[in-house]
């Protein structure tokens, strides 16, 4: 597949393998799906209330993702866990990784529950599960609690593959990119706001004394504060839902027009064989591979540069506060969102998207050899280069992520697209839970090893 070529892309895209799709049956009466469709066809213009709800909805979801790291070593070190300060690391990694360990068990699951029941009660339960869970984590009292309630945000908090599918379900289609874009640029944004709300809101008895006094729940609970604020946004967002119109076709009667019957025994008898012939589909799963590989790389640097900035210069760390690191965060966000917007998309129509992919795999080792020689800088000279090399890091990231996704979309047909996003968040979350918890222990071993005679 030449990189970036038209012809490649537009075949799978426009022209299914089963061959031209069939006429859809006559509206029925009562189906949300057919009902939201007519809607469609009414008018064509671009539907910017639900797109809105959508991004609202994506970005309460990614937030509490993300706004865990700039505290989280602290956090650790107050539940008092770890023997030693180098045991930190260690039990940090496994806060990291129950969320998605929680999000690869029931991503297929969620996945079904959609198809069969919509997807609206898919994002509603899963927008519930934000405010609940969240809330309980920053409430946490021991380890354990921190543990179990952050595994059932992810178990619970089925979103990703469903909203890809209902903003394209929502509108028109050509409207679809737009809605499928607003999905990624929401995580950019909890990329800039997650660590600004983590960084700044933790702590807050002792950041803010005017404020907040240590009697105070939000002295009582140090991390209470950033998961609250979170919490609230999302209940919000889980009163914005109502608005929501269901996606999903519901014909409840038992009589099927035979126009429809080769379509129920493709999706139905046939799904099992589609399955199959994509995992032989080597261009996608070659995609997916890649794109699991820089998940797990992706996490683990994000969990392993906040323990690392927050750590002690006894042990090569940049004695960083929570603030700091969300701030450093905050604009290599900021950063990565004016570069997703406004340099990659013409990056990649003049070049494609193999290349830059190429280039920002392997100047990221090369940047990330970097950053233990920084444990040597102070003041504005380690300020201006910790920002710079992780907004590079981040743009690099963005670039093979991106490229990925790509890869993934023009490598299946239009029809294919739903299993293959299933098996690529399954297999992508399995990567993003053992990365967080593999990061920890490595970084534990690392500063316990610091004079070692293998890779001090």
């Amino acid at each position: 597949m030449a990189a970036g070529g038209k012809d490649d892309a537009a075949v799978p895209l426009l022209v299914p393998a089963a061959g031209r799709r069939r006429r859809r049956a006559s509206p029925r009466e009562g189906c949300p799906g057919c009902r939201l469709e007519e809607a469609c066809k009414a008018d064509p213009g671009i539907p910017y209330l639900n797109f809105f709800y959508i991004w609202v909805v994506c970005l309460c979801a990614s937030l509490p993702i993300q706004s865990l790291f700039p505290y989280l070593y602290f956090m650790i070190r107050d539940l008092k866990v770890a023997k030693q300060e180098q045991d930190i690391g260690f039990y940090a990694g496994f806060v990291g990784a129950t969320y998605f360990l929680g999000r690869t068990i029931s991503a297929v699951p969620w996945g079904i529950f959609a198809d069969k029941y919509g997807r609206k009660p898919c994002i509603v339960i899963s927008i519930l599960s934000v405010v609940v869970f969240n809330t309980l984590f920053g409430l946490s009292t021991t380890y354990w609690m921190a543990i179990v309630t952050r595994g059932l945000l992810g178990l619970l908090c089925g979103i990703l593959g469903p909203i890809k599918a209902y903003a394209s379900e929502v509108c028109r289609k050509e409207h679809q990119a737009l809605g499928i874009s607003l999905v990624t640029s929401s995580r950019a944004i909890a990329l800039v706001v997650g660590p600004a709300i983590g960084g700044f809101l933790s702590q807050p008895a002792k950041k803010y004394t005017n404020l907040f006094s240590e009697e105070s729940i939000f002295g009582r609970f140090p991390y209470f504060l950033p998961c609250f604020v979170i919490s609230v946004l999302a209940a919000g967002a889980c009163v914005a839902c109502i608005w929501l119109p269901e996606t999903l076709h519901m014909h409840h009667d038992d009589k099927v027009e035979a126009i429809d019957a080769p379509e129920a025994q493709e999706s139905g008898s046939g799904r099992m064989g589609t399955t199959k012939s994509l995992l032989k589909n080597w261009q996608l799963m070659s995609a997916i591979t890649l794109y699991c590989v820089f998940s797990l790389h992706d996490t683990a640097y994000l969990e392993i540069f906040s323990l690392w900035a927050v750590s002690s210069r006894k042990f090569r760390g940049l004695s960083f506060t929570s603030q700091d690191v969300g701030t450093v965060l905050a604009i290599s966000g900021f950063g990565v969102l004016v570069y997703q917007l406004a340099i990659y998309p013409f990056l990649a129509k003049y070049v494609g998207p193999i290349k830059p992919f190429r280039y920002a795999a392997v100047l990221s080792i090369f940047l990330l050899a970097t950053y233990p020689f920084m444990a040597d800088l102070y003041g504005p000279e380690l300020k201006i280069l910790i920002n710079i090399a992780s907004l590079l890091k981040n743009m690099f990231a963005a670039t093979i992520t991106i490229a990925c996704n790509i890869l993934q979309n023009t490598a299946v047909t239009q029809q294919q697209r739903g299993v293959a996003n299933g098996i690529s968040v399954t297999l992508m979350s399995i990567f993003k839970a053992v990365a967080p918890a593999a990061a920890g222990i490595l970084f534990s071993w690392a500063q316990k090893h610091i004079s070692g005679l293998f890779l001090p």
